[in-house]
């Protein structure tokens, strides 16, 4: 089968990508390719790398990373337009306000990708940001479309039948599709163990980490890390910007920086103890730090969800907190014992290696689809 795989980078970090690799944007396609993948950041690369593996054709495409888009453009010839469109609409539903975006571009130059590639499945990660009229519009150059998204919310008032089958690691959004007749499956994140070449050695200096962020899905993060941090001066933080938060808030002086792809999980690999807190988004554990943290062999310390022990034992493969002050209560144990520490760490690691690579859910992945085709 051939897969074709749309996603979308986080702006910053595309600025800081083209930042650590100056001049890259001139570059042709395949090497701004090959430097994205081995950036080893999100989780696109590691399906369609696995994909080739079990004998299918598997590309990616960034669909908001302008310059690869360009010059993959440029490249085969085609000529896309540089037109702006201005957008009215509300914000936050009551001051009125203009953007600009570059739909035609991106859209101009993705149907054409579409074309080029023709994927049996167009795997669409980028729910939230690619235009189902325009999926509709291109729907019949392939044999399945499949949504992937996880826990944040969607766009309100989109139709997102155009899909076939959409999968999500996040049972209330399986529900959600299928409650709107649109088929749904549970299909978990998971570890990439290309990252392991990322281990900074056998020793771990950070006692106490925390990378991630601060949207509006995570607001209840801001209070609880600000009271690890109070109780702990050596946590360190790594996140996009501290400057929404209180100037006197503990956090800040925790602060790191950015951390991306394999500078990430160096951090981890060199972490005794790795933080994780799932935001407002509840009930379920969900996000992928918990493969990512315990992939890369430190203790991961975790607010206890009612579906954690269907991905890992609590108290065996990871650690779970009901508070924040159990949660001090944990890190400070796990500190003072270290053999228990390492002990949960590895058993962590050998669970995520055993049952939550990405090569096996790319096989989980090409189980379904076969079922759907």
């Amino acid at each position: 089968m051939r897969f074709l795989i749309l996603t979308t980078d986080y702006p910053a970090f595309i600025h800081w990508f083209y930042t650590q690799h100056r001049g890259l944007e001139k570059r042709p396609y395949v090497e701004q390719m090959q430097m994205r993948s081995e950036s080893l950041f999100n989780d696109s690369f590691f399906y369609s790398n696995n994909l080739k593996k079990l004998g299918h054709e598997a590309n990616e495409i960034y669909v908001n990373n302008e310059y690869m888009q360009k010059t993959w453009a440029r490249e085969h010839r085609f000529r896309f337009s540089e037109d702006w469109r201005w957008e009215f609409r509300l914000r936050r539903g009551v001051v009125p306000w203009i953007s600009r975006i570059k739909e035609s571009w991106l859209y101009n130059i993705l149907a054409e990708q579409i074309r080029y590639y023709k994927p049996d499945v167009l795997f669409n990660q980028a729910m939230n940001t690619i235009s189902s009229c325009f999926l509709q519009e291109n729907k019949s150059h392939v044999r399945l479309l499949i949504g992937h998204h996880a826990a944040s919310s969607l766009p309100k008032g989109v139709d997102f039948r155009c899909h076939d089958l959409v999968l999500s690691s996040f049972p209330p959004t399986v529900e959600q599709f299928r409650n709107k007749g649109i088929p749904a499956e549970l299909h978990r994140l998971g570890f990439g163990p290309e990252w392991l070449s990322c281990m900074g050695g056998e020793e771990r200096p950070f006692d106490i980490t925390f990378i991630g962020s601060f949207h509006p899905i995570h607001s209840s993060r801001v209070a609880w890390l600000e009271a690890l941090c109070s109780r702990f001066p050596q946590v360190k933080v790594w996140t996009e910007a501290v400057d929404h938060l209180a100037p006197d808030s503990s956090i800040r002086n925790c602060y790191q920086g950015q951390a991306w792809g394999w500078e990430m999980y160096t951090i981890f690999s060199r972490s005794r103890i790795t933080l994780n807190h799932h935001g407002d988004i509840l009930p379920y554990a969900n996000n992928i730090r918990l493969y990512e943290a315990t992939g890369m062999g430190t203790l991961l310390i975790t607010d206890w969800k009612e579906n954690l022990h269907e991905m890992f034992e609590p108290g065996k493969e990871v650690v779970a907190y009901r508070s924040s002050d159990e949660c001090v209560e944990l890190i400070q144990y796990y500190l003072d014992h270290e053999n228990e520490r390492e002990a949960i760490a590895r058993a962590g690691q050998k669970r995520t290696m055993r049952e939550h690579t990405y090569y096996q859910r790319s096989k989980e992945l090409v189980d379904i689809v076969e079922r759907y085709l």
